[in-house]
């Protein structure tokens, strides 16, 4: 597990140069022994490291670690272009157990409303349906963002499918086009999972309420990394293509949560029905024959017709139509 003092030595061997054992203890304040116990956690964490004796230590390929002030410095660029940008705070931690659990507990004591916190490692960082959402340190991009809205539960069933049109839309202003959405909340790149979208609400029935809008991205994840995932899954870099400069993940990470605040703002004014259409334009599985998998173990077959106003999935059997809301439904290919 990579700890604050992991990655406080991580940063010292991000130049790619080589650094004496000695000289990283020094810097830190640790002993020789425990800066050597916390590389080998950084490796099975998904960073590769190379030690030669007599020269130390360096990274074989150096991510580009979070920082507050260079995603406030792109977001900033964001704003100058397109003024109606809500603004938004931004905070970037090393390692926390969830972001989203995070804000969930600070919502309790005080207002939430655009705070970004974005986190290089999650060690309880959750997905739909209680399942663990696995990141590779300095190869992920895991964050949340909480919003207030006037409007109650009824009116927010929609936000998730709304959220992943605007992490689309981001996507594809940095040079990431392919990426389609899997009804509810997955980011998909040739039926392979590379992200996915968690909204968690706090608030009355008829409103208002505040919601933690969490996001998890695969941006450079080693092979290990995807075999120790149970699904199917890719990166952003097999999206940017063979030769394409690494991802940004500051640069991309400022203009997600521009896309993000700027959608807010529009669901709050006209809810989910001015992103119905180009959600369905962007879903993998628009036209196509598929499977829900149901809470009770039962199963559910037909074509998909779109989804309707309030984000549920619409299916076809026929003549038939039947609606679906997101809850425990999964979704797969017939």
């Amino acid at each position: 597990m990579l700890t604050s003092l992991g990655f406080s030595l991580l940063r010292q061997l991000s130049d790619g140069a080589f650094h004496s054992g000695e000289d990283l203890a020094d810097t830190v304040g640790l002993t020789r022994a425990r800066v050597s116990q916390l590389l080998k956690e950084a490796e099975t964490s998904g960073l590769a490291l190379e030690r030669i004796r007599g020269r130390g230590y360096r990274l074989l390929a150096t991510p580009d670690f979070l920082s507050a002030d260079s995603i406030r410095a792109a977001l900033s660029d964001n704003v100058r272009k397109n003024p109606a940008i809500p603004l938004v705070s931004i905070e970037v931690v090393d390692e926390i157990a969830s972001t989203s659990t995070e804000l969930l507990r600070r919502m309790q004591r005080k207002d939430v409303h655009a705070s970004v916190l974005a986190a290089e490692w999650q060690t309880a960082g959750r997905g739909r349906r209680g399942r663990k959402w696995n990141a590779v340190a300095g190869g992920s991009l895991t964050f949340s963002l909480g919003w207030r809205f006037e409007q109650g539960a009824g009116f927010l069933a929609g936000l998730s499918l709304a959220v992943g049109v605007a992490v689309i839309r981001a996507l594809e202003a940095e040079g990431l086009p392919g990426v389609e959405l899997k009804w509810p909340n997955d980011l998909i790149y040739r039926h392979l999972k590379v992200g996915g979208i968690l909204v968690e609400l706090n608030g009355d029935a008829l409103g208002p309420s505040t919601v933690v809008v969490g996001v998890g991205l695969n941006v450079r994840l080693p092979a290990a990394a995807k075999r120790d995932i149970d699904q199917p899954v890719s990166d952003l870099t097999a999206v940017a293509g063979r030769g394409a400069a690494p991802v940004d993940r500051n640069r991309l990470l400022a203009r997600l949560v521009a896309e993000l605040a700027l959608a807010f703002a529009s669901y709050a004014d006209a809810g989910f029905q001015p992103f119905a259409a180009e959600w369905q334009r962007r879903h993998a599985y628009q036209g196509k024959p598929v499977r829900l998998l149901l809470p009770d173990g039962e199963s559910v077959k037909g074509t998909v017709a779109g989804v309707d106003s309030t984000g549920a999935l619409v299916l076809a059997d026929g003549p038939r139509r039947a609606r679906f809301l997101s809850g425990e439904i999964s979704l797969r290919r017939a």
